[in-house]
């Protein structure tokens, strides 16, 4: 087996050396740390969760002094998030989800926010402790780590002189998506509200403790810009008889609610968030992705109370629901957005105005959809995920002509080798899952990526890991003649199931495939081919000798009555799927005069009913690399695929081509905003 560099090597440190304490408060220190790794199949072997530990908001303090403001610098960082407010005001909050062996800190300016004399740092921290894709949580692990700097000089650090209590305004109204995030019921007279402010009373606080396990982490500096936040107003005001409101932001943004209003104490206020309208103009908040959106907050009894919600959701329109004699101070209400920063870099080149709607959908679900990590939906999962994330994270590069948030990428799902030799899933976080193509599209990725950026450094940094995995494949599921079999990994094939065209092969969650079939070898070969083109690139030599595994594909597969491949051996039966992978592999007989045509008449044949989220990307490829434009503006301009998403109003691009094509869809799903490369002259060569 090749030398594969060791675990956290594919990172630099950072030229300095830490001073800060992990600190945490008393409650959490003593806690035994839960496991978290393990195989998906395995993974039911794992420790049960404590539910005591979960929805656990902590508030950090420290006041100090300065003589001078001079530059200041803030290195932050906690586990699961935090929020840090200056003076009062809020400042940022991070960081990108992080292992243990790689917890990203974020580097803040607060200059801006400093004065000089007394000043006051107060963190909110929030350790959610469910299993789930959003982060590493459910371990029993929580803590900040905080170092501030004047004018490059260490003024303080995090340690035992903080200060830090349990805030008690925050309450679960269950949970929503799958274990995603806890729905909060804000108490705005809680006595811990306006913890931020200099002029708070906390002598009634404990003092932090160290972290006994504060040496696990290892901190390396977040690579990508931490998200920003902006403050949308709504464009129509609906007030209701019972004095409530209700509020449509324009489109679906990614984010939380603020408004202030008041009342007597105890009384409530019933926040419904939604991204569509029920046919009685009410709001629908039970989402199509299975997200209820029903929130409260509680009142003070004081003359101004404001909502302070801490997760964020995916919703455009609002709808308030006061008690009786609460008053909502309209003009208060907004959209708290948040969102990585975008500067649209790349240009459109098509003619057809048809597909200018289409172009700006994209660019929009990119703009205000990547939070601090590339996500596949805003709601139900917020899953960073690295198959249909290859597409989505290529796309968003090429538009922004930014490629930090890629390189994480690689070394995020790199790193998961620690789980499984072969990659697991989902980065940074909890919830194990393995499909077995994605980290073919891995490594099909890293050919792309060295093809756009010439960054040979750092690809050749990580080809050894790359083949490593490829190698990992090959050692556990080949067959003599090299077709890979009897996987314990799920593959996909297509999402959702209905768009699998009747695949014949039983490629169902939670067991091991049995079936030699086609799509993972298509993707085998394609992983192959591109470890050959990037050794190329490298002056290495050549990973595998290719032919012979293409031939046992086609021994195997290739129908040559119909000039397609069939979907298993032994099977008769010809799907989409199972020829659009191997006609973007160019595994079709050189010889067979016939193949391209029978696939186009397939591809027009069955359309956008056997085409979804994992297909269209590599079908699209195909076309533009055999200079097929004609079928490929065919397809963009169909009423069935991106213009049925604008019929349906949509403003972000959906989880597939319509609300009703899934049993759970997001209408605010990155993956098929990809196509936006395919509006611009971008080329991708075929491996």
């Amino acid at each position: 087996m090749r030398k594969v560099l060791a675990l956290g090597c594919l990172l630099a440190l950072s030229g300095w050396t830490a001073l800060a304490d992990w600190i945490t408060h008393p409650d959490m220190a003593g806690l035994r740390p839960r496991n978290v790794w393990a195989r998906q199949l395995k993974r039911k072997k794992l420790a049960p969760v404590d539910v005591r530990w979960q929805n656990r908001h902590y508030l950090f303090r420290r006041a100090f002094d300065l003589a001078v403001v001079g530059k200041t610098t803030v290195r932050i960082t906690a586990d699961d998030y935090y929020k840090l407010y200056v003076n009062g005001t809020f400042v940022a909050m991070g960081p990108a989800a992080g292992t243990t062996d790689c917890t990203y800190y974020n580097v803040i300016d607060v200059t801006p926010y400093l004065v000089k004399g007394r000043n006051t740092l107060a963190v909110h921290t929030y350790y959610q402790g469910l299993v789930n894709r959003v982060w590493v949580s459910g371990d029993n692990r929580h803590g900040l780590w905080l170092e501030l700097d004047v004018d490059g000089r260490p003024l303080l650090a995090s340690d035992e002189t903080f200060k830090v209590a349990r805030h008690r305004g925050y309450s679960a109204l269950g949970t929503v998506g799958y274990d995603t995030q806890f729905l909060e019921c804000y108490d705005a007279g809680a006595p811990e509200v306006g913890f931020e402010h200099p002029s708070f009373d906390d002598a009634d606080w404990v003092a932090a403790v160290r972290h006994p396990l504060g040496g696990d982490y290892r901190l390396v500096e977040q690579p990508t810009p931490g998200v920003v936040t902006e403050r949308l107003r709504p464009v129509a005001v609906e007030r209701l008889a019972d004095g409530g409101l209700r509020l449509d932001f324009g489109g679906i943004f990614v984010g939380s609610v603020e408004f202030a209003a008041s009342g007597k104490k105890g009384d409530s206020v019933v926040i419904r968030c939604g991204q569509e309208l029920n046919a009685d103009g009410s709001v629908r908040h039970k989402l199509w992705a299975n997200c209820d959106y029903v929130e409260r907050m509680v009142l003070s009894g004081g003359p101004r109370d404001l909502l302070n919600q801490y997760d964020y959701k995916s919703f455009r329109y609002l709808e308030l629901a006061p008690a009786a004699g609460v008053r909502i101070d309209e003009g208060s209400v907004c959209l708290l957005a948040r969102h990585q920063p975008f500067a649209l870099k790349a240009r459109p080149t098509f003619t057809d105005p048809v597909l200018r709607p289409v172009w700006d959908l994209c660019v929009n679900t990119f703009r205000y959809g990547v939070q601090e990590q590339i996500m596949d939906c805003m709601e139900r999962e917020k899953g960073y995920y690295l198959g249909d994330g290859c597409y989505t994270m290529l796309a968003y590069c090429l538009l922004t002509d930014d490629w930090r948030a890629a390189r994480k990428f690689f070394d995020d799902f790199l790193r998961t080798k620690r789980i499984d030799r072969g990659l697991v899933t989902c980065a940074n976080c909890s919830f194990m899952q393995e499909i077995a193509e994605y980290p073919f599209m891995l490594v099909l990725f890293a050919h792309w990526y060295l093809e756009q950026t010439g960054d040979a450094p750092f690809v050749a940094a990580r080809f050894d890991a790359l083949a490593d995995v490829v190698d990992s494949y090959r050692a556990r599921y080949a067959r003599p003649d090299g077709l890979l079999a009897n996987l314990d990994k799920w593959c996909v094939v297509e999402w959702p199931k209905n768009f699998q065209d009747g695949y014949d092969a039983d490629v169902r969650e939670g067991k091991v495939c049995t079936d030699v079939h086609n799509a993972i070898n298509a993707w085998y070969v394609i992983a192959v081919r591109s470890l050959n083109a990037l050794a190329a690139r490298l002056g290495r030599p050549p990973y595998a000798d290719v032919k012979p595994l293409a031939d046992a594909f086609r021994a195997a597969f290739w129908d040559a009555d119909r000039h397609l491949f069939v979907d298993r051996v032994g099977s008769r039966h010809v799907s989409l799927p199972g020829n659009v992978y191997a006609a973007f592999a160019r595994l079709a007989p050189a010889d067979d005069a016939a193949a391209s045509a029978a696939f186009r008449r397939l591809v027009k044949e069955k359309g956008y009913s056997s085409i979804s989220l994992f297909q269209f990307f590599p079908l699209f490829c195909w076309l533009r690399d055999v200079g097929d434009e004609a079928l490929l503006h065919e397809l963009l301009v169909s009423p069935d695929a991106w213009l049925r998403n604008l019929r349906e109003g949509a403003t972000r691009t959906f989880e597939g081509w319509g609300r009703d094509t899934k049993w759970n869809t997001s209408l605010y799903h990155l993956t098929i905003a990809s196509v936006a490369l395919f509006l611009t002259d971008a080329r991708l060569s075929l491996p």
